[in-house]
């Protein structure tokens, strides 16, 4: 019998952090990842964060917007202007004049849209009380305060695996068809829609399950040219929960991650995962029914 055919079923980009992307029928993978992937991001002028949905008390509105760029972006140069449609339909591109207001009025805090990195880049996230979603030593360690709610706020740098950019941790994020629908075996009543996880790649085909466990130390060949290696896991977070766009809240997608699918990270503990983080060992032009070989 022979192997199913794994292919690429679907390209994301995100020009600013952990606002709405656009979805592509081809990309290029850079050294820094999909190229105009999170190259953006509003910084918090009174507190020196990086906005990140993960604080959704402070950054929920940045799930309603919605950024695409007005001209193809290429590695390596000062990237294109963006447009950002805001939630009651207005539009703004990111070289208007009074953009700043507006992104601030429209989140309830004093921000600037940058795309050069402040070189000590910080970002909160939020830990909701969800039992196996991370190591609590992980939690304590890291928090610098605490909700209204009780829930636990950590800060932390931005890009760990991945210095210099906008990334949470790595450069690349990739799940598959195959673990959204196992999770959707396991809980039929909640919503596992691929918007919420934020990939950059989406495969589809070969073995069912999560099979993105076997692939942590592989290199993904796609396509002609591009090869990535996956390096770890990928942790989820409160961002899978929360409504953007025309998806309701729905705290049990999260739930049922650390229910059925706790994990070891090596030196990391155990966390509540679904997909694979991933660094770019060749660049190349990637497009949706590439196939895809490990």
């Amino acid at each position: 019998m022979s192997t199913p055919t794994t292919t690429v079923a679907s390209l994301h980009r995100f020009p600013v952090k952990s606002m709405l992307g656009e979805d592509l029928d081809s990309c290029v993978i850079g050294d820094r990842g999909v190229v105009g992937d999170r190259a953006y991001a509003l910084l918090d002028t009174e507190d020196g964060t990086v906005a990140s949905g993960k604080n959704p008390r402070k950054w929920a509105a940045l799930l309603q917007m919605r950024a695409r760029f007005v001209a193809e972006p290429h590695s390596g140069e000062v990237p294109p202007p963006v447009e950002i449609t805001f939630a009651d339909g207005s539009v703004l591109r990111s070289d208007d004049p009074g953009v700043d207001e507006a992104l601030s009025a429209a989140v309830g805090r004093p921000v600037r849209l940058v795309c050069e990195h402040p070189g000590d880049a910080r970002f909160e996230e939020v830990w909701p009380d969800i039992d196996g979603l991370a190591p609590p030593e992980v939690i304590a360690s890291t928090a610098s305060g605490t909700e209204p709610t009780g829930e636990t706020v950590s800060t932390m740098p931005l890009g760990m695996l991945a210095p210099g950019t906008f990334y949470d941790l790595a450069l690349l994020h990739v799940l598959s068809t195959a673990t959204l629908q196992r999770l959707a075996e396991l809980n039929p009543e909640a919503d596992f829609d691929v918007r919420r996880y934020r990939p950059n790649l989406v495969l589809d085909g070969g073995a069912p399950g999560f099979v993105e466990d076997g692939w942590v130390g592989q290199t993904v060949a796609i396509g002609e040219r591009a090869r990535i290696g996956v390096t770890m896991l990928t942790m989820r977070c409160v961002m899978t929960t929360l409504a953007q766009h025309d998806l309701p809240a729905d705290p049990a997608t999260l739930r049922t991650i650390a229910k059925h699918h706790r994990k070891e990270i090596p030196g990391l503990g155990v966390w509540a995962c679904a997909g694979v983080y991933a660094g770019v060992e060749q660049g190349g032009v990637v497009r949706v029914g590439d196939e895809v070989v490990l």
